[in-house]
């Protein structure tokens, strides 16, 4: 239990959000919120014990804002700051600010974010070690063309990654040399946005490979544990799906292979908190590191259900200077699964959902975990992670847990926007991942044979906004943020300025926006000739970035404008036939 009433400034938002304040709850620590717009009703900001604004509504102004999250902390008393994953949970500068200000920053020194953070060092101290590598550049690349000299060297098909940056985000693979500019450009984009760095390196992409994990935990006293593994290997768009504990289908020799690879590079660094040491592993057993996430991983429960261990509770003890509680690697009680209940219709290629929640009834019963950030109540913005909640389930053994895995995923029921549950559903009746284990990191692009049906179609409201405007209350000045639409039904219209909206004949040459979002860039010029099949331009949505292909061949004509924000279905532009 803490030795001091401690106050832990969350800077995150959804599952992960709620998940540290239960933490907080169960350490005897006071909990503050922070919240966007659109996340003004949020279950976070509910559940906290008390909640402060970020005014705006895109990752830049609110939940990247570093400047505004500390003056939060400053402001509410906050002791502690955790970072929990994503946004600014790998930003050095964010610890060092923290720091500055005289709070605890609850993960690795600054020093060691940017070592292990900067995928390019990390390569290096993985080399220094002695721990399993592909060839990659020794330094970021700056353009297209470096990238193209690699592929040449070395072959095709090769990874563009993020320098700075996880989770899938920044990251592209090259299979063909045609496609590599563009891929770059793509990558170094998506880092940009996600993390707010956009170089990338290159290294050699080990095709089919299964994604295997080990979680770390150190203290301030020099202790360095493995908590166990873990295999990641079902993802799409390079970002995770299902994960498992312990990693199933590999040699004790190999386990032991990853431990010690993944204790070496931590001790060397001089680890502190939790962190995640990843690697691939090829088909013909070929095992090669990847990176570290210097956070706390989505998938940290499935650790937690086989250890016993709270890891974000052991955050908050490895914060305040406490011994790790545990001095070994424990032996695996069960085994475990996590499915990432986002909000994207699998039947259209996981494309992103966002809108209102009408229906959420989760399972219960014997080895049933949820750890969510949405409710009945809740609405999914566009603007942020597609993550809903996790739903774990636990057996004694990997056959108990997939069979509770079925009940479980047959009972969840979510309406409003559409989920990945039907993959889940699919795939746990699939014997390439429930008995063989035939599955990789592109398995479910290239041979995942379940056909999943398209949900109906959701044309999400915009993103919530609060309208704010001042007043006085006992003689003191306050700011007050209400919903903009709030007093909607008292607008009074002047007679003959009604809009009825009239259903638009169905235009074939019209270029529909494949998602809700934002229209990033048009790749092809107004009046050029296209091919059908050709990628014309770039929605984003969900920090994730959605290629627009033409369907059809003839003259582009734009009618969105970059930086549009666009329902899924509306017009983009059209394609008329070459004459």
């Amino acid at each position: 239990m803490t030795t001091a009433l401690h106050k832990v400034l969350i800077a995150n938002r959804g599952e992960i959000a709620v998940r540290i304040i239960r933490a907080c709850r169960d350490y005897g620590a006071q909990a503050v919120a922070v919240y966007a717009d659109p996340d003004a009703n949020a279950m976070h900001v509910q559940m906290a014990d008390e909640a402060w604004a970020l005014p705006g509504t895109s990752s830049a102004d609110t939940y990247l804002n570093i400047e505004a999250l500390v003056n939060i902390a400053r402001r509410s008393g906050a002791t502690m700051v955790h970072p929990g994953y994503g946004f600014l949970s790998e930003r050095a500068e964010f610890a060092r600010a923290v720091q500055a200000a005289g709070l605890i920053w609850i993960g690795p020194q600054p020093e060691t974010i940017e070592k292990l953070g900067d995928k390019v060092q990390a390569r290096k101290i993985a080399m220094e070690v002695g721990a399993p590598l592909v060839k990659g550049t020794p330094d970021p690349v700056s353009s297209g063309r470096e990238v193209l000299d690699f592929a040449a060297t070395y072959g095709l098909p090769v990874a563009i990654k993020a320098a700075f940056g996880g989770g899938g985000r920044g990251l592209k693979v090259a299979w063909k040399l045609e496609e590599v500019e563009e891929l770059y450009h793509s990558a170094t984009r998506e880092a940009l946005t996600a993390f707010g760095r956009a170089e990338c390196y290159v290294e050699q992409y080990l095709d089919r490979p299964r994604h295997i994990e080990a979680q770390v935990i150190a203290d301030k006293h020099g202790n360095v544990v493995v908590l166990g593994t873990r295999d990641c290997s079902l993802q799409r768009r390079n970002q995770k799906l299902v994960e498992e504990a312990p990693a199933p289908f590999i040699t004790e020799t190999l386990r032991e292979q990853i431990h010690q690879a993944a204790h070496d590079i931590c001790a060397h660094a001089g680890y502190i908190g939790a962190g995640t040491v990843e690697f691939l592993l090829s088909r013909d057993g070929t095992l090669s590191f990847l990176e570290v996430n210097t956070r706390l991983q989505v998938e940290h429960p499935v650790t937690e259900e086989t250890t016993g261990l709270d890891i974000v509770v052991e955050q908050l003890r490895i914060a305040e200077g406490l011994p790790l509680s545990i001095q070994a690697t424990p032996a695996p009680r069960g085994h475990s699964f996590e499915f990432r209940i986002n909000a994207e219709d699998a039947g259209k290629g996981y494309l992103p959902t966002p809108g209102k929640i009408t229906v959420f009834r989760a399972p219960s019963g014997p080895g049933i975990r949820l750890d969510s950030g949405v409710d009945e109540t809740s609405s999914v913005p566009g603007c942020y992670d597609s993550l809903m909640a996790k739903l774990i389930v636990t057996g004694s053994t990997r056959e108990q847990a997939i069979a509770r895995a079925r009940r479980a995923l047959r009972e969840f029921e979510i309406g409003g926007v559409a989920s990945v549950l039907p993959f889940h559903r699919a795939v746990m009746d699939d014997a390439d991942f429930t008995d063989g284990f035939a599955v990789h990191t592109r398995w479910i692009e290239t041979d995942f044979a379940g056909r999943i049906e398209f949900a109906p179609r959701q044309v999400p409201k915009p993103d919530e906004v609060l309208t704010r405007t001042w007043i006085e209350l006992d003689g003191r000045r306050v700011q007050l943020g209400l919903p903009a639409n709030m007093f909607s039904g008292a607008v009074i219209s002047e007679p003959g300025n009604v809009l009825t909206p009239v259903a638009e004949p169905v235009n074939e040459d019209a270029i529909e926006a494949p998602i809700s979002g934002v229209l990033h860039s048009w790749l092809a010029q107004e009046g050029k000739a296209v091919q059908q099949g050709e990628v014309i331009a770039v929605m984003e949505a969900m920090k994730m970035e959605v290629q627009v292909v033409a369907h059809r061949s003839g003259t582009l004509k734009h009618q969105a404008t970059t930086g549009n924000t666009m329902d899924a279905g509306s017009v983009l532009g059209v394609i008329s036939p070459l004459s």
